[in-house]
């Protein structure tokens, strides 16, 4: 006679069981202010692909497109440089680490330069 334990729980203490086992709040951040302090970003220099030009690349978000490319708007204005954001990272031309770590780590971010 194999009885689920939540099952035996519920009924000792008087207690509905439960519909599902799934969590009701989202594990991944939404949007940016969620998402600060909850994730470690990494800032890389880049150089392949661009014909010597170099890039900087911020990657480990965990937003959607569009509040992804807020944050690029208002780091590629804090840089004053040009730049895109696509499949979960932010593209910045020129080597703006310095600038972008300092920006990140002051608006809460978790960042480091790789």
């Amino acid at each position: 006679m194999a009885q689920d334990w939540k099952q035996l729980l519920g009924e000792a203490f008087n207690v509905d069981k439960p519909a599902d086992d799934t969590p009701t709040a989202d594990p991944t951040p939404t949007t940016p202010l969620e998402q600060q302090g909850k994730q470690r970003l990494d800032i890389v220099l880049d150089r392949k692909g661009r014909k010597g030009k170099t890039a900087t690349i911020i990657v480990g978000w965990a937003l959607d497109d569009e509040n992804l490319a807020t944050v690029a708007a208002q780091l590629k204005r804090h840089c004053g440089v040009g730049g895109s954001c696509r499949d979960g990272e932010i593209l910045l031309q020129g080597d703006q680490r310095e600038r972008v770590l300092a920006w990140l780590t002051a608006q809460g971010y978790k960042a480091r330069v790789i």
